[in-house]
């Protein structure tokens, strides 16, 4: 997927215009800025530090274990279709086979002793993954708005996945016409790279977002939901740069 873009077009196949619609709205307040994130850039160009990762990692391994949660329980308590429940059952089980595998795969590479440590939510991640939980298991929020409060994770990944593509491509040839100036990325940055900017991630972004394209009609809700959530995803890589940890306490 190495097709140019202008930077307000997705690769998202749309079919009308109510997600473009959130999108409009969120791409100059949040998601621009997202795209020049300093934790994405420095995977592409090879400077993060590996620490940063792994904090990265870690912390997006408890993430997608309450996300896989919000998905199932959408599909459970809010979903009226079959084709509906199916979707968001399979986005879910493509979301434990494909991602979390391959950040455990970092994590067991990373343990010398063979041992997981248990991890705890940093602040900003569970700042995201209370709000979620609190739209999906609110008895007084809409499938719609929990469609919405999801769609980021999708919708935002892909698209800086396509991003960092580019830019990895064009960093690539300008390091290879310049044999004095190779790029050391490590294989584990590519990889994740390739998983975001793929086709199999992209296909299920476009089922998710035709699902939320045949829900939603209320409107106001929805784009409070996408654009908070949009506002979480760039604070989860700030939390990656920082390493943020919860205050140190004697209690």
């Amino acid at each position: 997927m190495t097709t140019s873009k202008t930077p307000t077009q997705t690769t998202a196949t749309i079919t009308s215009t109510t997600c473009q619609s959130l999108w409009d709205k969120a791409y100059p307040i949040i998601i621009k800025e997202t795209e020049k994130h300093p934790f994405l850039v420095s995977m592409v160009d090879g400077t993060l530090e590996e620490n940063n990762f792994r904090y990265y990692v870690q912390q997006d391994v408890l993430y997608l274990k309450d996300f896989i949660y919000c998905l199932r329980q959408l599909s459970l308590k809010k979903a009226s279709t079959t084709k509906d429940k199916k979707l968001l059952c399979d986005l879910a089980d493509g979301a434990e086979e494909v991602e979390i595998a391959l950040h455990q795969s970092y994590i067991k590479q990373w343990n010398t002793n063979g041992e997981q440590q248990e991890q705890e939510q940093m602040p900003n991640t569970l700042l995201y993954t209370s709000y979620m939980r609190r739209i999906i298991d609110g008895s007084d929020t809409t499938y719609g708005e929990g469609l919405a409060a999801l769609l980021p994770c999708f919708w935002v990944y892909m698209h800086v996945g396509n991003c960092m593509l580019k830019l990895r491509d064009e960093l690539d040839k300008t390091n290879n016409n310049d044999s004095s100036n190779q790029l050391l990325r490590p294989k584990h940055y590519n990889d994740w790279i390739d998983t975001y900017a793929g086709d199999e991630f992209e296909n299920d972004v476009n089922n998710y977002i035709q699902l939320v394209n045949d829900e939603l009609q209320q409107l106001k809700q929805i784009e409070d939901h996408f654009m908070m959530a949009c506002k979480l995803e760039h604070m989860f890589w700030d939390q990656a740069i920082t390493m943020m940890e919860w205050p140190a306490t004697t209690i």
